[in-house]
């Protein structure tokens, strides 16, 4: 029976301060079988508004190796829900689901709410979240990667490359969420992110429309210039911990007239892999600008990167 006043409900089950993650909610199955896991809290900081993430399951016998969707919006901006609009979210998400994959489709703190590590933080914490209760979700813990577009590429190359033995790892790992776990992954799909903030220094931003305010990407992660936080932007470069990495499997997709984040920048990450030993596919998008804008392959791109991610998860 739902109480009728406040003063009737049970406080024993209440904690304070809140819990920094919630478990799964009960998931709805869709008329295909696929199970969603929609809203999940995966992360709690005091201050700031919870971290979510929402899971789509195919239908049959799990578990399921599972890929973790980055959005991008240069840190600023950006939902879980909505990647680009060169790319139809059905296009996107059926592709993966068609594959026997699962998708995990996840929120981060803004650049503006918190400067970087916060970002990085908060991918990790969902690595630990999905890994936490992989048996709920009907996942496969130890069959995860990562994908990521602009700004999410950056953070899922970075998520592929930072670990244990990197340096400053106590500081990137971060303890939000399931405050500790493995946040390993099996392979990347970085899309047009940045890998090397350091030499995007003085990169010219497109010009914004009268009138129209928009924050430096670059400043607004960082904090302050790149000049004032050369420490900071290594850190926050991919390229920084390609050396010495053992990286996982890496596939770089990015357009060759990009305005916004160069080419150059894939081209950087890939030398930098395979000066590594890495497993890595740079694969240029000949005239498109970014978000792939000017291309007419956008569904044999997202194609690609899944069959890439199905075969290095093993998916079947």
């Amino acid at each position: 029976m739902t109480p009728s006043h406040p003063a009737e409900l049970d406080l024993a089950d209440m904690t304070w301060p809140p819990p920094p993650y919630q478990p799964p909610v009960p998931p709805v199955t869709d008329a295909h079988g696929v199970r969603r896991f929609d809203g999940v809290t995966y992360a709690t900081t005091p201050g700031y508004r919870p971290r979510l993430l929402d899971v789509q399951v195919p239908s049959g016998e799990g578990p399921f190796p599972a890929v973790v969707w980055i959005h991008g919006g240069g840190w600023l901006d950006g939902d879980r829900r909505y990647p680009p609009p060169t790319v139809p979210a059905a296009l996107l998400h059926g592709s993966v689901l068609a594959a026997g994959l699962a998708l995990v489709s996840i929120d981060y703190r803004h650049s503006l709410e918190a400067p970087f590590p916060a970002q990085l933080h908060d991918v990790k914490a969902a690595i630990r979240y999905v890994r936490r209760f992989a048996d709920v979700l009907g996942v496969d813990p130890d069959r995860l990667a990562v994908w990521g577009e602009s700004a999410g590429g950056h953070l899922a190359a970075l998520a592929g490359l930072v670990g244990p033995g990197s340096e400053d790892a106590e500081a990137l790992e971060g303890t939000h969420g399931v405050g500790a776990g493995e946040t390993g992954v099996r392979a990347v799909v970085d899309w047009y992110g940045v890998s090397d903030l350091v030499a995007l220094a003085g990169h010219p931003l497109p010009g914004m429309p009268a009138g129209v305010e928009f924050p430096d990407p670059y400043e607004a992660l960082l904090g302050g210039a790149e000049a004032e936080r050369p420490a900071l932007a290594r850190a926050a470069s991919p390229v920084t911990y390609a050396k010495g990495s053992n990286p996982p499997p890496f596939l770089l997709v990015h357009g060759t007239r990009d305005g916004l984040v160069p080419f150059s920048q894939s081209e950087a990450l890939a030398e930098a892999l395979a000066g590594a030993g890495g497993d890595v596919t740079l694969r240029p998008v000949e005239g498109a600008d970014h978000i792939f804008l000017g291309s007419p392959d956008i569904p044999e791109i997202v194609s690609e990167s899944v069959a890439f991610l199905a075969r290095h998860l093993d998916a079947g």
